[in-house]
């Protein structure tokens, strides 16, 4: 029983860094996208 619980949360912490990891590229690729808009316009 103990087994199954450990692996039901290391699954979840999987998937939860896995989650972070994604969300943090796509604040980066926006910061990115406003530095580059920023450039055209002078």
């Amino acid at each position: 029983m103990a087994r199954k619980i450990l692996l039901a949360l290391g699954i979840a912490a999987i998937s939860l860094t896995t989650a972070a990891c994604n969300t943090v590229k796509g604040v980066g690729r926006d910061i990115e996208s406003v530095g580059e808009a920023g450039d055209d316009v002078t």
